[in-house]
């Protein structure tokens, strides 16, 4: 396997803004376009990923390309219409947003980093931030899934492709990774202050529903703590806000296939629960840190429309953490906690540089 080009080594170089440590925020992935061929592109790389999908290959090879690439891009390329915005996808809009605001808190609480996002699927992807990383002298990278709960189908996925990039690197950043933060207290409190704003400004509805992405139902049996996880963060939050357990419940949305996922189900649940005589629902999408075409279209949109039309009086939706401050503190503080033993609140010593460089060049070094 041929190794990467790298960039140019010099002795005694200076990082750009004086970092030599970077943060990698990554999400799932987003189309570049609401559009069929976008779609195709996007979905190909997406489901294509045995992570994704733990289908033989050979098997799901066919029914990817011979069946659900031929049909689903025009279904799904609608759907993203429906949410997209003049700024683009929300998922690409809200996390380049997200990363911005963590460098700029990371940098007021004076550590010197590099902040950039990536996508696991579509772009900017994985490996070309971690190529912008080398250029920029960046010696050391934390990677930070935008997922809170682990599971393999995400998080993990986003180390492999770390490993992909690092199979083909000749000089390996130094690397750091956040598996989960599902029960971190600053990110529950993040949780719990944007679902209290909300009922301070819309009222408070009978029922919570916190509603997760789903996965088979098969990953649990395999060993996932996804779904335990998704559960403790769910507990974490109804203590928060002072909920008994009668007052929230639990749901799995965004099933794809007629294999078992995690129950119960978001939609089905709601309209049971507006058929039992449930008047008013809230419905907060804890697992997602950004407002996307799941929370949006899915839930906004149609487990609205379930609910409504099966005798519900009120759905309000709570948006996502997004841009919200104390989420982003959250944020860094996960980033702190990791960080701790990379020298990131001091500068490099130029000097001490110029000396290195100095004594290189006269021991032969070319650069």
């Amino acid at each position: 396997m041929p190794f990467a080009t790298e960039p140019a080594y010099t002795h005694g170089a200076a990082p750009a803004e004086g970092a030599r440590t970077g943060v990698l925020y990554c999400n799932l992935g987003t189309p570049d376009a609401p559009t069929a061929p976008a779609l195709r592109a996007y979905l190909a790389e997406f489901l294509g990923d045995p992570r994704v999908v733990e289908i033989p290959r050979p098997i799901w090879w066919l029914i990817l390309h011979g069946i659900i690439l031929r049909v689903r891009p025009k279904k799904s390329a609608a759907k993203y219409a429906s949410i997209w915005t003049d700024e683009g996808s929300p998922l690409r809009v809200w996390t380049d947003k997200q990363s911005r605001l963590l460098g700029q808190c990371l940098r007021e609480r004076g550590h010197r980093v590099q902040v950039r996002y990536a996508m696991r699927y579509g772009s900017p992807s994985i490996a070309s931030q971690l190529d912008e990383f080398k250029k920029l002298g960046v010696e050391r990278v934390l990677v930070v899934p935008a997922y809170p709960q682990y599971s393999g189908t995400t998080t993990a996925s986003v180390f492999d492709a770390v490993f992909a990039w690092s199979q083909k690197a000749r000089r390996m950043h130094e690397l750091r990774f956040v598996n989960h933060y599902h029960d971190d207290p600053s990110y529950i409190d993040a949780l719990a202050s944007s679902v209290r704003a909300h009922w301070k400004t819309h009222g408070q509805s009978e029922m919570l529903v916190m509603s997760f992405h789903g996965v088979p139902a098969r990953t649990l049996e395999l060993g996932d703590p996804y779904h335990c996880e998704c559960y403790k963060t769910a507990r974490l939050l109804g203590q928060a806000l002072g909920l008994p357990k009668e007052r929230y419940t639990v749901t799995f949305q965004s099933r794809f296939g007629k294999a078992k996922w995690l129950e119960p189900y978001t939609e089905p649940t709601l309209v049971a629960m507006a058929q039992a005589g449930t008047r008013s629902v809230d419905v907060v999408c804890p697992g997602f840190t950004a407002d996307c075409l799941e929370t949006l279209e899915e839930i906004q949109d149609e487990a609205r429309d379930a609910f409504l039309s099966a005798g519900g009086q009120r759905f309000e939706y709570i948006a996502c953490l997004n841009d919200q401050g104390d989420w982003i503190d959250a944020l860094a503080n996960v980033c702190e906690q990791h960080l701790a033993g990379w020298a990131t609140l001091q500068g490099p010593d130029l000097q001490a540089l110029a000396r290195s460089r100095e004594q290189a060049l006269a021991l032969g070094a070319e650069r």
